[in-house]
């Protein structure tokens, strides 16, 4: 699908959609609980459907309502099934370790970079403790045998998925377990989710220096029903877009007490030197005159992308560092931010682990490629409030893994994306 974005800022008001990490989080421990759970979610993503119908690797079904996603365990028999995780990494890095702790013998279908992104030390701590996996890259990648308790080593800086799979997964062994973590840990915050929802499921986890210790033998509870949280990541385009150009754009549906990590974008734009407004449940961004500041990625790689959007029209040369994980998305994000950018008219260098943005008034617009990720894609549509012509988007349909309304959401803000 094409995209021709014409340059006109955006202005208004619009509802956050549900934040798709907690969404992935909530099914998972559903499908694992004692009795039927009600996720109360107010729209859908790819990547949320496609870890509802991987629900039956762990015996459990999902069905989409009006209200969410109604999780029913139990219901999917005793078959071993194949499932399919489309391109959705937390879907399967999640769910791997949960089927392997509840014994399941299961087939995971992989698509686009998934299976070509990287799934060690956690693989070898899989098959250290009881499991038999096929080779990484194996379409369809198999799984089989019983994970044991025990203890467990990962690299904090690796994926944060690694950790939170365990975490989902280790309260199932019979026996207890130690998660160490070494080094420093990345992206924190998902992490913290994953804790936040394992406890409303009555799992019991402890922190420990150097990582966590886990009580084997635990069962998942239903709160009976739950609802989503707004999603900070996607609402980082729509906040972005209100710090550049025009009179402003709120988004309502945010929670300011969240552990959501990209909730640091209100912070950072104010950096940036935007004027930003809280609330209640809303934030608004405005425009400023915006100059260059240095970003620590690490915990925030999701929004790096947009991000460098705004540095690229911010007086002065700003660097996003720490970013070399996001070599490893749907896409190299460091890669194709800086092609992004640079077929905009933008001035961008780009490093192992960084990028280099010199910022200028206003970009020229033209031609680029969403290069099947979702967030270049929105990236490229935000672009165009501060272009002087438009912006062309070639793959502009990579914005369904998250977010299937946002042009039309775009367009509401009174932008206008012709789509064909």
């Amino acid at each position: 699908m094409l995209a021709r974005i014409e340059p006109r800022p955006l202005a208004g008001t619009i509802p956050a959609i549900p934040s798709k990490s907690h969404v992935h989080r909530l099914l998972l421990a559903a499908a694992a609980a004692d009795r039927p759970t009600l996720i109360r979610c107010a729209a859908f993503s790819a990547d949320m459907d496609a870890t509802a119908r991987c629900l039956p690797a762990l015996g459990a079904s999902a069905l989409r309502t009006a209200e969410g996603y109604l999780v029913t365990p139990g219901a999917a028999g005793t078959a071993d099934p194949t499932v399919d995780c489309g391109e959705s990494g937390t879907t399967f890095r999640l769910l791997l370790p949960m089927t392997c702790a509840l014994g399941k013998s299961v087939q995971f279908l992989r698509t686009g970079r998934l299976p070509s992104r990287p799934l060690s030390p956690l693989y070898e701590e899989l098959t250290a403790h009881g499991c038999t996996l096929s080779a990484q890259s194996a379409d369809p990648f198999s799984c089989a045998g019983q994970l044991r308790g025990g203890a467990y080593t990962l690299a904090g800086n690796v994926s944060s998925q690694f950790i939170s799979g365990l975490l989902f997964a280790l309260p199932l062994a019979a026996e207890d377990s130690v998660l160490h973590l070494t080094g420093t840990v990345s992206s924190a915050s998902y992490i913290e989710l994953t804790l936040q929802v394992l406890r409303l499921f009555g799992i019991e986890i402890h922190a420990v220096p150097g990582g966590y210790a886990i009580p084997g033998g635990q069962r998942f509870r239903s709160p009976g029903t739950v609802t989503a949280e707004g999603d900070w990541s996607n609402a980082a385009f729509w906040l972005c877009a209100g710090a550049l150009a025009g009179s402003g754009v709120t988004v309502t549906g945010l929670r300011m007490d969240t552990v959501q990590g990209d909730s640091a974008c209100a912070a950072l734009l104010q950096r940036f030197g935007a004027h930003i407004t809280v609330s209640g449940d809303a934030v608004t961004a405005a425009p400023g005159p915006l100059r260059a500041v240095d970003i620590d990625a690490d915990a925030i790689p999701d929004l790096a992308p947009v991000l460098s959007l705004v540095a690229a029209a911010a007086a002065g040369e700003s660097r996003i560092y720490n970013a070399g994980r996001l070599r490893y998305k749907e896409s190299d994000r460091l890669a194709t931010t800086a092609a992004l950018l640079t077929a905009l008219g933008g001035r961008v260098r780009e490093e192992a682990d960084a990028l280099v943005i010199s910022g200028k008034p206003g970009l020229a617009g033209g031609i680029c490629s969403a290069a099947g990720d979702h967030r270049i894609a929105m990236t490229a549509a935000v672009a165009a409030a501060v272009c002087a012509g438009p912006v062309t988007i070639q793959g502009a349909q990579a914005v369904n893994k998250s977010y299937p309304t946002f042009f039309d959401d775009f367009d509401r803000l009174g932008g206008k994306a012709g789509l064909q």
